[in-house]
């Protein structure tokens, strides 16, 4: 009696193969799609600077300091792609026909954005963002000569107006 083979198909006819190469197959397609994310992305969290970054913040933190012999404070509010600062002095101060608002996204420097805000009369500023901005903000209103500044974190989605006053002592 002979053993005849009835199936003298090559293996790349067989389905066991291709299943068995489809596992590594992906790994390396998700690999190199990783890869392409890693190098296009920038995440922004790592400065090159990071020293002298650390040293120029004992010089910033004089421009606190300077808002709060000033008496300075500001509400900041939002509709839609329109933004409204309301600032106000305790001593008299004369305020600056404009100032610069810098919104800072905590983790994407890409993001970030620098308005001009221009004086309307009694306090009140107005500017106008580039797009549709969502979450939390780190906020910094100075003059345009960087005398003074104002701090604070914002939630970009919240109804209520962003109260902001001198950080000093922090």
């Amino acid at each position: 009696m002979t053993l005849r083979s009835s199936d003298n198909r090559p293996w790349y006819k067989e389905r066991w193969p291709w299943l068995l190469m489809l596992g590594p197959a992906v790994v390396v397609v998700a690999g190199v799609t990783t890869l392409w994310l890693a190098v296009v992305s920038n995440d922004g969290l790592v400065t090159d600077d990071y020293y002298k970054q650390g040293m120029a913040v004992n010089q910033s933190l004089h421009r606190d300091h300077v808002a709060g012999e000033l008496g300075l404070h500001a509400e900041l509010m939002r509709a839609g792609l329109n933004i409204r600062l309301l600032l106000a002095t305790d001593k008299g101060a004369e305020l600056p026909r404009e100032v610069i608002l810098r919104l800072a996204h905590p983790t994407r420097a890409g993001q970030d954005e620098l308005i001009k805000m221009n004086l309307e009369g009694q306090g009140l500023y107005s500017g106008r963002l580039a797009g549709d901005i969502a979450g939390r903000w780190l906020i910094s209103i100075e003059d345009p000569v960087a005398n003074w500044r104002l701090q604070g974190e914002w939630l970009s989605d919240s109804v209520e107006p962003l109260q902001l006053a001198p950080r000093v002592g922090k």
